[in-house]
């Protein structure tokens, strides 16, 4: 038995083919006493898995072994496919030759990860829009927290600003790809020219832009990466930081233990004497989730091998369909970063309602709290989606215009709180699942 990267998929002949997800065939009930498919329309959160990627780590598990340490024949096949899933996502991120693919746990951990290696006196610069997985981790560094832009261009230029002038030192810009409640794509490309025409790094948090889009490193000029396996169509627990090795390579490791060390010795005073390794092992302490990375691995040649493009095609298809939808019921508002098109909703004029965007939308509807209307989603037609603030109160409070003093946080959402309602949807979606939200949303509001 083989674990060798499967052979390419049979080429898709529609657009409009979602890729087979596992639940696509539950059944939930509803308040009528009937039972109907779910419609898992809670992606932004963590998107089912891919068939072809359980299928995968089925075929795997039983030839489970112990990577980089066991002369065993399994405990070799394991770590060849380890560091194997590490090339195959490594060119999924198109990174440049040097840069290194650490695996975490998640892009939460990979930005902490990043926040542990960054030079003393790194000043980082990041947007009060992002989610707190990027907002919360720089504690320990000097943290400039740039206010919420409007548009992309003012997004650049709030940028340009802060950075201008600034002290000398090391540098950091945290920025996200796609907002994980608006779902409008940032100007990643400019906003790292600018960082680096100011002598400061970039990480991208891709989070909600690698399940949705093509993410380039180096075609974006961005030093890192980040992401997480359980958007990409993976399991929970496994995640990536790609990119340069200097900061990583320079700091101590991020865990301690078996793996990061290269020899470890006591000295005759009884201290231990550590010399760490350089690279990836330096920051991969522990016994590697050997299995989280071959999934993640497998998540992207999945979707290589379906077509990026062809995929986000599709994507903007179902975006045009639900803001279309959303557009005609006069209750629902949209939230919006980058402001409202010809039309008057969010992305319009020129490409459609959908340009710019992925298939994350948050609402709120008059006389409707967003935890009610999403139980009443649920409940009524087995449709699951968000409600709450979703880990990005700032930016929630800016774009429903409340104090930072208001109710409302994260966890399981209490009604009456400050709150919106997020739908998000991905490349197993069915075009039905869709439908069926844009009919109950319509249904709903005209109750008030």
């Amino acid at each position: 038995m083989s674990v060798s990267a499967p052979a390419p998929a049979a080429p898709r002949t529609a657009a409009a083919t979602p890729l087979p997800v596992l639940g696509d065939d539950v059944l939930v009930p509803v308040a009528d006493g009937t039972e109907i498919p779910y419609a898992a329309l809670d992606q932004a959160a963590s998107a089912p898995v891919l068939r072809r990627v359980w299928d995968d780590v089925a075929a795997y598990l039983p030839y489970y072994g112990s990577v980089h340490r066991g002369s065993g024949h399994l405990s070799q096949l394991s770590t060849d496919l380890y560091e194997r899933s590490r090339a195959t996502v490594a060119a999924f991120l198109g990174c440049r030759a040097d840069d290194q693919v650490v695996f975490t746990r998640g892009t939460t951990d990979s930005l902490n990860l990043l926040a542990a290696v960054v030079p003393d006196g790194t000043r980082v610069f990041v947007f009060e829009s992002e989610h707190h997985a990027a907002l919360l981790p720089w504690r320990r560094c000097e943290t400039a927290v740039l206010d919420t832009p409007r548009s992309p261009q003012q997004a650049v230029s709030v940028l340009e600003a802060a950075l201008h002038g600034g002290p000398d030192g090391p540098k950091l810009v945290c920025v996200t790809g796609a907002s994980n409640v608006t779902g409008e794509i940032w100007p990643v490309r400019e906003l790292a020219r600018v960082a680096h025409r100011h002598g400061a790094r970039v990480v991208l948090d891709a989070a909600q832009l690698a399940p949705h889009h093509p993410v380039d490193v180096a075609g974006l000029d961005v030093d890192w990466v980040a992401f997480s396996g359980h958007k990409l169509y993976a399991p929970f627990g496994a995640g990536v930081l790609a990119g340069r090795s200097d900061w990583l390579d320079s700091a101590e490791p991020y865990l301690a233990g078996g793996g990061a060390s290269r020899r470890v010795a006591r000295e005759p005073d009884g201290r231990l004497d550590v010399e760490w390794h350089t690279g990836t092992a330096r920051h991969e302490a522990g016994s590697p989730n050997v299995v989280g990375a071959h999934a993640v691995a497998s998540a992207c040649r999945a979707l290589e091998e379906a077509g990026l493009e062809r995929l986000v095609r599709r994507e903007r298809a179902l975006l045009e369909v639900l803001l279309d939808g959303l557009a005609q019921v006069p209750d629902v508002r949209v939230l919006s970063l980058f402001g409202r098109g010809e039309d008057g909703v969010p992305g319009g004029g020129e490409g459609g309602r959908a340009a710019g965007r992925v298939g994350v939308v948050s609402f709120v509807v008059d006389g409707w709290d967003g935890t009610r209307f999403a139980d009443a989603l649920s409940a009524e037609y087995g449709i699951g989606v968000r409600s709450g603030l979703f880990c990005a109160h700032p930016l929630l409070r800016n774009l429903l215009g409340r104090g930072h003093d208001e109710g409302g946080g994260c966890g399981a959402p209490s009604r009456g709180a400050l709150n919106a309602v997020r739908v998000s949807f991905g490349a197993g979606t069915p075009d039905e699942h869709v439908e069926r939200f844009v009919r109950a949303v319509r249904s709903l509001a005209a109750r008030r």
